[in-house]
């Protein structure tokens, strides 16, 4: 198995999940260093790294930029149209793409894939879905491990 990219869900999967929202409307979001150290061991093997997600939010802008992560795109629903897409754009085959969410919402974008992760504390319809469930919950270095997992296979 070659994966040559690898797309994220953010909120749940980068994240716990957690929105938090200060007295002025100002929102903050938390990421673990463990994956953000993963998806550097990641692109140094090579691989693209895409985030997607249903949200807008300036705070996952900033993260990507630290990360060098240029594919980002924002407030998508339907991911899966788009993963098409970016699949299509970089000539890749669906054995080529690894993807990891946590929600409903991700599950259509899992058949676009021929490897799947999530994390611990994902939906029960996306963990039966997923090749490979991480022991860690999302935000908490699922991302990591599923990197690991992924470079392991390779």
């Amino acid at each position: 198995m070659s994966i040559k990219m690898l797309v994220m869900d953010v909120d749940g999967t980068l994240t716990d999940g957690t929105i938090y929202i200060g007295n002025h409307g100002e929102l903050m979001k938390g990421f673990n260093v463990k994956d953000g150290l993963g998806i550097k061991k990641a692109q140094n093997a090579g691989m693209n790294v895409v985030m997607i997600t249903g949200r807008q939010s300036e705070i996952v802008k900033e993260r990507a930029k630290e990360l060098a992560i240029t594919e980002i795109h924002q407030t998508f629903e339907d991911k899966s149209i788009l993963l098409q897409k970016i699949i299509d754009r970089y000539g890749l085959d669906k054995e080529e793409v690894a993807y990891i969410g946590d929600d409903e919402n991700d599950l259509s974008s899992m058949g676009h894939c021929g490897l799947v992760g999530c994390p611990a504390d994902a939906v029960e319809t996306v963990r039966r879905e997923s090749d490979y469930v991480c022991q860690a919950s999302g935000g908490k270095g699922a991302v990591r491990e599923f990197i690991e997992h992924i470079m392991a296979l390779q």
